[in-house]
């Protein structure tokens, strides 16, 4: 009961804390600015330079409104594979990078090359590589950080934002890492993993990349295994232990497709996608400016009610506290049964009220 308590209280400091922080050209060398294919037909390879940085984008569609698609931890410009070629077939321009530290994009060294800032002006490079004016900005996890922080920041370069399964609160009076180190002290939390010396979580997960994403891929009724490791405290060990292995996977997912994800961080490696975590105490210190800044653009939340994330919050909490510092928030959903993996659990809920949403507001080819 103790551990439980402590993980519905840490997903509510999420949710008010870490939601928070929440002339470019194609790159020449090796003929790698020439479209590729992908494993999805219709959808091609191909490299950008952005903010100091190589990036690859998986693009379909080369007219229509663009919309972009930033993914989350651990995922894969893969992840958007249902909303990729939906919203191309529907006419729109759709790109999906392998975000700063994943995949084939460059992942800089030092930490502090992560942060929100960072991250934001990878977002607005996309769009001048593309000689695109303004996007749809979409994103799932860590990608809905991103997309929050976009929009907030560049709201000239944003027409509408849909972002997933991370709620956003405004800047919290208190950093969100006090708040956890606080609440869990010697026990295990992820966050605080990450946030450890020595590179210990992407040791953990770049020995065993399949036994730490098939753990996390599942849906909330997923059967499992036992856990290995039972003991809250951090010095029992990492996480994979923590976390039953799965029996069998979802129906929304195939062994292919875990298989294609799990491919591309057994190349990359984790620390990339980490380093996002490790910049939480430094989005906090950097953003004092935006505490009165409010998102303008037209915006929509989307869940699974089962989320862990949001911690069982309704839509009307959800809405209330996203009221207060998005000006224009048209809807939130959450989707009856469904997790945190919601673009892929319920690929043609989510495509549906994201086409609603972007016919409400007069973006469509």
């Amino acid at each position: 009961m103790q551990k439980f308590i402590l993980f519905k209280k840490a997903r509510l400091i999420f949710i008010l804390g870490a939601s928070c922080f929440i002339a470019s050209f194609s790159y020449p060398q090796e003929n790698q600015s020439m479209a590729t294919a992908t494993p999805i037909d219709g959808v091609s390879f191909r490299f950008i330079e952005t903010n100091g940085i190589r990036m690859r984008i998986a693009e379909a569609g080369d007219s229509g409104p663009l919309m972009l698609l930033a993914h989350g931890w651990p995922e894969s410009w893969y992840n958007w594979r249902h909303q990729i070629t939906y919203f191309a077939n529907a006419g729109y321009r759709v790109v999906a990078p392998d975000m700063r530290g994943y995949g084939k994009t460059d992942a800089p060294e030092a930490v502090e090359e992560y942060d929100i800032f960072k991250l934001t002006e990878d977002m607005v490079g996309v769009l001048d590589a593309l000689n695109e004016d303004t996007a749809i900005m979409v994103g799932h996890d860590w990608g809905a950080i991103v997309a929050w922080h976009s929009v907030l920041i560049h709201p000239e370069r944003f027409s509408a934002l849909i972002a997933m399964s991370v709620p956003y609160g405004g800047r919290p009076p208190v950093s969100p890492m006090v708040g956890w180190r606080t609440s869990f002290n010697d026990n295990f939390f992820y966050i605080l993993y990450h946030n450890e010396d020595g590179g210990v979580a992407e040791a953990e997960y770049d020995s065993d990349p399949m036994g730490i994403i098939s753990r996390l891929y599942l849906s909330p009724q997923s059967p499992r295994q036992a856990p290995t490791i039972n003991d809250p405290a951090r010095s029992a060990g990492g996480w994979i232990g923590r976390l039953g292995a799965p029996v069998g996977l979802p129906n929304w997912l195939t062994s292919t497709d875990l298989s294609y994800v799990v491919k591309e961080f057994e190349q990359s490696g984790f620390r990339g996608g980490i380093n996002y975590y490790r910049n939480f105490q430094r989005n906090w210190e950097i953003t004092e400016g935006l505490s009165n800044t409010k998102i303008v653009v037209p915006t929509i939340f989307i869940t699974g009610d089962k989320d862990s994330v949001i911690a069982g919050a309704s839509e009307e909490q959800l809405a209330g506290s996203m009221g207060r510092v998005v000006d224009d928030l048209r809807d939130v959903i959450l989707i009856p049964e469904m997790g945190h993996w919601i673009q892929q659990e319920a690929p043609d809920e989510v495509n549906q009220i994201m086409s609603d949403f972007l016919t409400e507001i007069n973006i469509v080819p």
